[in-house]
């Protein structure tokens, strides 16, 4: 892989800019948004009101403490612009989930918000290894959804070269890269393993395309993973986070000359972690979950955001802003199978260990009378067929779950292909007990 690591002059002044100066410049941010909030957005005023907590009572970072946090179901109760702290007309672009669960979140972002936001991606980008000038191939899904606009964004402010070719369409994605040689790639991790089982379902040897690093994020994944795409392509795989509630991507992102947690610009998004139970706010290196508090948005500021992400926060390395661990599961979705706490990235890790099986994976929880089951379905590596070698496969990955993990499964290997592909998001669970349980 080709060294990517920064030249002379290629970071900002507040990248290692001291501890001191990142806090100072934090507290007058912080104060300056609960101000903001506290007086456009109803449902903040209340909140805070209701905690009986004023944006005067903030004299240090360790006060916003005392502040109460904000939900996914405060953003769906307020849809769709409730949550809005500018008037309607001064909002320059809005973004929605898809609500497929529920009520969608909206958000939305002032001209200055767009400008700060192209400024974190860029930031990310280039913290990734990207220059300017070199060719982007953004295959994040264009939409509503935040990721394809976001980096596309960030490109743009980097002075990147950007395919928008958005997903879907696999063959097509392979012949662009293989066309157009691209230097970077933007995607899902589990879409980018879609797209190397496309290069050797074309017999192409993907080590040989232009990629020389691939930036993913929008869905937990682990370093087993990023060991086998850099080993299958050749390039540098690097972790990029954010959220839509609290930006888009380009909150946090790995550093491609040390790969060791993701580095959040601290000086627009402050991190907390918090005991997910009972909210209370955990020291720097204890896991638990991730909470932010918005520094510069101005259309739509969140305070004290529950991310649902669980991770811990570490010093800064390459940069002088805190790193966070890669993101292991959620708070929301983590399976409780027999009383032990078990998170779709923990299977992950195992599948990855056996050779025969591919990365392709889904969990199937069903209910057997009073007691719940879980199923790992995968599949079969390509180029495997002795039925043999498939069904140790399948035995050595429960065996390695039961060792690990410390709980039973039962794993189906099917056919290459078989498992169900995502073009966004991978949907790793699929829960068919019973509603009413």
């Amino acid at each position: 892989m080709r060294d990517l690591s920064p030249r002379p002059g290629d970071l900002e002044a507040i990248e290692t800019a001291s501890r001191d100066e990142i806090a100072a410049l934090q507290l007058t941010r912080l104060r300056a948004t609960l101000h903001h909030a506290y007086a456009n957005v109803p449902h903040t005023r209340a909140a805070f009101d209701a905690a009986g907590v004023h944006p005067d009572d903030l004299a240090t970072l360790a006060d916003l403490a005392k502040f109460p946090f904000t939900t996914k179901q405060d953003l769906r109760a307020n849809y769709p612009f409730g949550m809005f702290a500018v008037p309607r007309d001064q909002v320059r672009r809005i973004h929605a989930s898809s609500g497929t669960t529920g009520q969608p979140t909206v958000v939305g972002y002032t001209e200055n918000d767009l400008r700060n936001w192209g400024q974190v991606v860029a930031r990310s980008l280039r913290a990734a290894g990207l220059r300017r000038g070199d060719l982007l191939h953004n295959a994040y899904g264009y939409g509503l959804f935040t990721g394809g606009l976001g980096i596309h964004l960030g490109a743009d402010t980097l002075g990147l070269s950007t395919v928008p070719i958005s997903g879907g369409m696999t063959p097509r994605q392979v012949r662009l890269i293989e066309d157009f040689k691209p230097d970077g790639i933007t995607v899902t991790p589990s879409y980018a393993l879609s797209i190397l089982d496309e290069f050797k379902a074309q017999g192409l040897d993907p080590r040989a395309c232009s990629l020389k690093v691939g930036i993913f994020g929008a869905e937990p994944w682990t370093n087993a993973m990023r060991r086998e795409i850099e080993d299958a392509f050749d390039m540098h795989a690097v972790d990029i986070y954010g959220l839509s509630e609290v930006m888009g991507p380009g909150v946090a992102n790995e550093c491609v000359e040390t790969k060791d947690g993701l580095h959040i610009w601290e000086d627009h998004f402050y991190p907390e972690i918090i005991d997910p139970v009972t909210g209370a706010v955990l020291p720097d290196g204890q896991m638990g979950e991730l909470v932010f508090t918005s520094l510069t948005k101005e259309a739509f500021p969140v305070v004290r955001y529950r991310t649902r992400d669980l991770t811990r926060l570490l010093p800064g390395t390459a940069r002088t802003m805190r790193r966070m661990e890669k993101i292991t599961g959620r708070s929301d979705d983590m399976i409780i199978l027999r009383g032990v706490n078990v998170f779709p990235t923990q299977i992950e890790e195992q599948l990855m260990q056996v050779a025969d099986l591919a990365p392709h994976f889904q969990i199937e929880l069903t209910r057997k009378g009073r007691m719940d089951e879980m199923r790992v379905l995968t599949e079969v590596a390509v180029g495997v067929f002795d039925p043999d070698r498939r069904a140790a496969a399948g035995k050595a990955l429960e065996s390695r779950v039961k060792q690990t993990v410390g709980i039973s499964v039962k794993v189906e290997v099917r056919d290459s292909g078989a498992v169900e592909r995502s073009q966004g998001k991978a949907v790793r669970l699929i829960d068919k007990r019973p509603k009413d349980a």
